[in-house]
């Protein structure tokens, strides 16, 4: 297994890649600022159930395969575009109440919340590609890889649920007063739509 020199390492550059917004960050937030801190924290437990199926993924080898067939990646990625736009578009067309009075927030539930988070990060084949390219770094070849990369990867998700979850309580001190108004309410559910449509451009462009 790796020594504690290579595990302070590890955790330092995970670190130091988590805290970067990416993607899985800008989908927290805005959850977050459109319906609330447990919708944030929620939708952070989505997303890293979603890096265990990459890291158990990881772990039994299969990230390689995705990562060799061309076929099951194009698959996966483009199965993952679909849903993002979906996600995108029926928020962009949502029709809101119009005027500036005071709402009630529409609220999606607890388990919407949590298996979007989940779909949003398993349907991204590049997280599993980034799993079989990075942790490996860390392993010793004088024991079995992978009971390694399963414990890579567990660190990694208790660091990403530490930082992701830093995010949605910032998200959420600042979110409070945004959502008092119709208006609003109707800038952050298209501001949502775009971030969707954002995610799944991006996915479009990233490669094998």
């Amino acid at each position: 297994m790796p020594d504690l020199p290579t595990l302070a390492l590890f955790c330092a550059f995970t670190l130091g890649l988590l805290v970067v917004p990416g993607p899985a960050v800008l989908y927290i937030v805005t959850r977050t600022v459109a319906q609330g801190r447990s919708a944030g924290l929620i939708s952070v437990l989505g997303v890293h159930a979603g890096s265990v199926v990459h890291v158990a993924a990881a772990a039994l080898g299969l990230s390689a395969l995705l990562a060799a067939s061309a076929t099951a990646y194009t698959v996966v990625k483009w199965g993952g575009v679909a849903y993002l736009v979906w996600l995108g578009v029926r928020n962009l067309v949502r029709r809101g109440g119009g005027g500036e009075e005071a709402v009630e927030l529409r609220v999606q539930s607890k388990r919407r919340l949590f298996w979007e988070g989940v779909v949003v990060n398993v349907l991204n084949p590049k997280t599993a590609i980034f799993f079989l390219a990075f942790l490996p770094q860390f392993t010793t070849a004088a024991a079995p890889i992978g009971p390694q990369i399963l414990l890579l990867g567990l660190l990694w998700i208790v660091l990403g649920m530490a930082s992701d979850g830093t995010y949605a309580m910032l998200a959420s001190a600042l979110a409070g007063r945004l959502r008092a108004s119709a208006r609003v309410q109707r800038r952050l559910e298209v501001g949502s739509g775009l971030v969707y449509l954002g995610l799944a451009a991006w996915l479009t462009t990233e490669k094998a």
